[in-house]
């Protein structure tokens, strides 16, 4: 599986070694720029998976570099955490208003930036799936768009969570999610609470999907990992 990649964007030479050093340790693949223009010279030819982008750079600033981004048919799904600082309150709105996914103010801790990373790259997943407008396999028919499951052509209510965990499994079906994925996907990264939360919407799910909820085909179990939808 090939290493994700990560572009990092800043004028502090020190800030720039560390986040490397760190990004590298951790199994990403890096690259660095301390200027806007560089960093879009890089972002066009690597194509990285997220960059890190500090608004306060030379030349091209921050907010631009995002623009451009946004901008071009080959970058814009580019996730895109900024770096700010403390007083930065407007530039954070307008950065997100732009399109980037996440902030992250200075000073921060490495633990909590490796955080970040991890959490806004698992949600881009099912990026290529969104598109879809239904599931369906005969007996359980899944509609995105109007939020609704049939089972043989009967309408069977699902609370928004279920409905949600239900929808980004299918969306992303012969392939095991963990936990952990499917919390951030569906809670987000700063959802305070266990795992085991998944395992009770699994259940209940189940039980309304599922022919026999005991001997599950649709959702399988995969002991150690997670869950994969079989459709």
């Amino acid at each position: 599986m090939a290493k994700e990649k990560i572009l990092i964007v800043d004028d502090e030479e020190n800030i720039l070694e560390l986040l490397n050093f760190n990004l590298k340790n951790a199994g990403y693949e890096v690259y660095t720029a301390n200027n806007g223009e560089k960093a879009l010279k890089l972002a066009k030819e690597n194509k990285p998976n997220l960059v890190l982008l500090d608004l306060m750079i030379p030349g091209i600033d921050g907010l631009d570099v995002c623009k451009e981004i946004k901008r071009d048919k080959d970058l814009k799904e580019t996730s895109i955490i900024m770096v700010t600082a403390k007083g930065e309150e407007l530039d954070k709105i307008l950065g997100l208003e732009l399109g980037a996914d996440d902030y992250i103010t200075k000073p921060f801790s490495i633990r909590e930036l490796l955080a970040r990373v991890k959490a806004v790259l698992r949600r881009t997943i099912a990026k290529e799936d969104e598109f879809e407008e239904s599931y369906d396999n005969g007996r359980v028919k899944i509609d995105y768009f109007r939020r609704e499951v049939l089972i043989n052509n009967q309408k069977v209510e699902f609370t928004l969570k279920e409905f949600e965990v239900l929808e980004f499994l299918a969306k992303n079906k012969g392939r095991i999610l963990n936990r952990e994925i499917i919390l951030d996907k569906i809670w987000g990264y700063e959802y305070i609470g266990d795992t085991r939360t998944i395992d009770v919407h699994i259940r209940y799910i189940r039980k309304k999907i599922e022919e026999d909820d005991k001997s599950p085909k649709l959702i399988e179990t995969i002991r150690g990992l997670g869950y994969r939808f079989n459709g």
